[in-house]
């Protein structure tokens, strides 16, 4: 069965800063038992003026096929921000992500994954991730699970910096997550994730992530989203610690 679901997002500020830094793919899973397609897209902007005009737009997307033989997931997801402020400053910064997921028993997944983005306000001019390594299913109740993974990702990043400075490096990216659905209008899902540099642990990116979904009725959701990042090492002279928090609404359909 095919499932679409459309977003109009109306944030309280654009994410911008975190959209394309730490990729938190456990929100975007789709629980079915069903084979084939499922997928969604959102897209938001706002617009002020006060002594300079300010424009922020925000489309994300994401595909989800689970094979026929229930072992196999793939997972596509793309996210572009813009933001515009007066008629000089402009600010993006997108990711595309690829991941593949194999059973290996019950509560045991592979996955291996691939990523390209690039922040202009983390000073990323481009990243590149090649990773894999087990997911583990932990808990798995009606109303409660709790998902873990410990992955080994090369990468390559190129800093938006004067001189440009490159780094090729291998890190961790373990991450645990829950969703718990107290009755079925309400989804929290909740991820923390932490990427520690191998050659030099004090390295490290701390990512959290919070996603909480009320139905209004069988198709419209409110939703609000909390976005918390610590790098200990940024690019350039970008902040360490940015954070965002957003709401909106999505059509299910």
């Amino acid at each position: 069965m095919n499932k679409i679901i459309l977003s109009f997002i109306a944030p309280a500020f654009v994410s911008i800063t975190l959209s394309a830094q730490i990729v938190n793919t456990e929100s975007a899973r789709m629980e079915s038992d069903t084979a084939g397609w499922q997928g969604g897209f959102g897209l938001g902007m706002f617009l002020t003026q006060n002594t300079s005009r300010i424009f922020g737009l925000e489309a994300e997307t994401h595909l989800q096929y689970k094979t026929s033989n229930d072992k196999g997931l793939w997972l596509l997801l793309g996210n572009y921000n813009f933001l515009k402020v007066g008629k000089t400053e402009n600010i993006s910064n997108y990711y595309i992500h690829l991941r593949y997921n194999r059973k290996v028993s019950n509560w045991l997944h592979w996955e291996v994954f691939t990523q390209f983005q690039n922040n202009d306000i983390t000073q990323i001019d481009s990243r590149f991730l090649l990773g894999t390594g087990p997911r583990f299913k932990m808990i798995k109740h009606a109303f409660f699970r709790l998902n873990a993974g410990s992955l080994l990702m090369f990468e390559k990043e190129k800093e938006k910096t004067d001189p440009v400075v490159t780094h090729h490096d291998w890190r961790n990216s373990s991450y645990i997550s829950f969703t718990w659905l107290p009755n079925p209008n309400v989804e929290l899902i909740s991820t923390t994730y932490l990427q520690p540099l191998l050659k030099k642990i004090s390295d490290y990116r701390i990512l959290n992530q919070a996603v909480l979904k009320v139905k209004a009725s069988p198709h419209f959701a409110l939703s609000v989203k909390w976005n918390y990042l610590h790098d200990r090492f940024p690019a350039g002279a970008a902040p360490r610690t940015p954070y965002s928090f957003s709401t909106g609404i999505d059509y299910d359909f």
